[in-house]
C-alpha cells in the first residue's frame, strides 16, 4: 500500500509518487525572521516534522530544505522599531527559531537556505522572466505580468475577477501606481534610504517576498520537486506567485504535491496581537504550570493536519493527560524491563527507525499505524494506536505494583513496548524519564496528598477539567494516581 496525500493542486487524495524511485524532494516555506514563533508556527513545522520522519520511516531517501526570509518590510519595520539592523534582527529570531524548534524535538532541515544568500539566483530568475516577457521594469521596480500566465490561481481555485490585489500586506501605494495592473507583484524592490540594497540590472534595490522561494527552490532542489509545504494562509497569494514565477520560467510543474497546514485558532478566535490572544512559543513553554513540550505535539497530532486547531486549556489539559498515559508506556522497559528478564530495556539502546529491530514488533499495531499514516497522514489515528498499546502497558504496571504479578507473557510485554517506542519516535515523541521529573520537580509527599484532596474536591464539585489538570501535572512529576471504589485514590512514584 502507498502513501495517499491530498494535493491541494488538485484537490483530492493522490498516491505518492516521488520522481524518483525512493528518494523526495521536499520543500518547506520557513520564517519571516522579525518576531519569536508563536502557536501558528509551533503547529506547522510539527506538522512537517511528523510528514518527513514518516516518509523517512517509510523506506524514502528525504531532501527536507526550508528557507529564511531574512530579508522583508517586516524585518526592515522592527530593525527601526528597535534601532537596530535588518542582519541584527534576522540573526536574532533565526537563533530563537532554532532555540524555540528544538525544545519541540522537531528535528533540523537538511539544508537551510537564506534569501540574502540566493541573491544571484533571484536576479538571474527575474532575468528570465523578463525575456519571456513576463516581467517589466518600471521606474526601477520590476513587477510579475500575471494576467501573461494562463494557469494563475490552479492552486488556490481563484479567479483574478474576484480577487483582491495586494493581500499579501506587502504592497506600497507607490507599487500601486507605477504598476500596469494592479493584480502584479514586485519581483524586484528599487532601493530606499537607508535600506539595504544589492546592484541589479534594474539599480540597485532587493528582491520582493514572493520570487524569494522561487529561487531558493530551483538553487537547491532543482526544477521540480515532489513535495512544497507550508501553511494553508502561504496558499495565496504566495504559493500561487510562486507557481507563476518558476512555471513561467521554466516551462516545468514547480511542485508534484502542495501540501498546507490548517491554521490555529485561541478559544475559537483566529490568533492575533489586536485581540491580545497571541501567544508565542517560549511564552507557553515558560509559562508557571506550563506544558510539557511533547503535550504540545501531542495537541498538534491529535487534529487531522488540515483542519483547524482551536487552542484551549481544556485541550492543553487533556493533551498534557494524554502525554503523561504515553510516557508512562514509554517508560514501562525502563522501570520493569530488568525484572522481565528482557534484553533491551531502555528505549537508548533501541536500533534507529531504519534498523530490524532484534524482536519482531506488534503486527497489528504496525498495520492500524501505518494504515493510518497512510492515509495522508492521519495522525490522530495513529496516536489512538499508541494509546493503545500505553495503556496495556499502564495495566500491567499497575498490577505489577499492587500484586507483584502481571497477566500477560514477558515476550509479549517487550514486543508492545519496543513497538510503542519505536512509533512513537516516528512522530517525534521522545520518552522523558519520570523518575528524572520527579527529582527535578522534588514534589514532596504531603504536597501529593494535598493536591489529591483538591482533585477529589473539584471532582465532588464536577469541576472535572479542574480535577484532569492536577492529575496531569502529578503524572508529570512521576506520581500515578489510582482511583478505588470509594472515592479512595491511591498513587505511587
Amino acid at each position: 500500500m502507498s502513501v495517499a496525500i491530498y494535493n491541494t493542486l488538485s484537490r483530492q487524495k493522490e498516491a505518492f509518487q516521488p520522481l524518483v524511485p525512493n528518494q523526495v524532494k521536499m520543500y518547506c516555506c520557513g520564517v519571516t525572521v522579525y518576531d519569536y514563533c508563536h502557536l501558528g508556527h509551533a503547529r506547522s513545522y510539527i506538522v512537517w516534522d511528523t510528514v518527513r520522519r514518516y516518509l523517512t520511516w517509510r523506506g524514502y531517501d528525504v531532501r527536507y530544505v526550508q528557507n529564511f526570509t531574512d530579508i522583508d518590510d517586516k524585518i526592515l519595520n522592527r530593525a527601526r522599531q528597535e534601532n537596530s539592523s535588518m542582519k541584527a534582527v534576522a540573526e536574532k529570531y533565526t537563533g530563537a527559531y532554532f532555540e524555540d524548534m528544538a525544545r519541540l524535538n522537531i528535528l533540523e532541515a537538511n539544508e537551510y537556505t537564506y534569501a540574502t544568500h540566493t541573491i544571484d539566483g533571484i536576479k538571474r530568475l527575474i532575468h528570465e522572466l523578463e525575456q519571456k516577457g513576463y516581467a517589466y521594469p518600471a521606474e526601477g521596480d520590476v513587477y510579475y505580468s500575471v494576467r501573461k500566465f494562463d494557469g494563475y490561481g490552479k492552486l488556490s481555485g481563484r479567479k483574478l475577477d474576484d480577487m483582491r490585489a495586494g493581500e499579501s500586506g506587502r504592497t506600497d501605494a507607490i507599487q500601486t501606481q507605477i504598476k500596469r495592473d494592479p493584480f502584479d507583484f514586485a519581483l524586484w524592490k528599487s532601493a530606499k534610504p537607508d535600506e539595504p540594497a544589492w546592484d541589479s540590472p534594474w539599480g540597485m534595490g532587493r528582491p520582493g517576498w514572493h520570487i524569494e522561494c522561487s529561487a531558493m527552490v530551483r538553487d537547491r532542489l532543482g526544477e521540480t520537486i515532489d513535495i512544497h509545504v507550508g501553511g494553508a494562509d502561504l496558499q495565496f497569494p504566495h504559493h500561487e506567485n510562486e507557481i507563476a514565477q518558476s512555471e513561467a520560467a521554466t516551462g516545468q510543474p514547480l511542485a508534484t504535491y502542495w501540501m498546507h497546514n490548517g491554521m490555529v485558532n485561541v478559544d475559537g478566535t483566529k490568533m492575533s496581537k489586536s485581540l491580545g490572544n497571541f501567544t508565542t512559543i517560549r511564552g507557553l513553554l515558560d509559562a508557571p504550570d506550563a506544558p510539557n513540550p511533547m503535550a504540545i505535539r501531542m495537541f498538534v497530532m491529535q487534529a487531522q493536519y488540515r483542519m483547524p486547531l482551536d487552542f484551549t486549556e481544556e485541550a492543553i489539559i487533556a493533551a498534557t493527560k494524554g502525554w503523561a498515559t504515553l510516557n508512562e508506556g514509554l517508560n514501562f522497559g525502563v522501570q520493569y524491563g530488568d525484572q522481565l528478564g528482557w534484553q533491551r530495556s531502555h528505549p537508548d539502546n533501541l536500533p534507529n527507525n531504519q534498523s530490524t529491530p532484534s524482536i519482531p514488533l506488534d503486527k497489528t499495531a504496525l498495520s492500524q499505524f501505518q494504515a493510518s499514516m497512510d492515509d495522508d497522514f492521519n495522525t490522530p489515528r495513529a496516536v489512538a494506536v499508541l494509546f493503545g498499546l500505553a495503556k496495556e502497558l499502564q495495566r500491567q504496571r499497575n498490577l505489577i505494583v499492587h500484586t507483584g504479578q502481571r497477566d500477560t507473557n514477558s515476550a509479549a510485554l517487550e514486543r508492545q513496548w519496543q513497538t510503542l517506542v519505536q512509533l512513537a519516535q516516528v512522530l517525534g515523541l521522545e520518552a522523558q524519564a519520570i523518575s528524572s521529573v520527579a527529582s527535578a520537580d522534588q514534589i514532596g509527599d504531603p504536597d501529593v496528598e494535598t493536591l489529591i484532596a483538591q482533585r477529589t474536591a473539584a471532582k465532588q464539585a464536577k469541576n472535572y477539567a479542574e480535577s484532569d489538570r492536577i492529575r496531569a501535572n502529578l503524572s508529570a512529576k512521576g506520581i500515578t494516581l489510582i482511583d478505588k471504589p470509594g472515592g479512595v485514590t491511591i498513587w505511587h512514584r
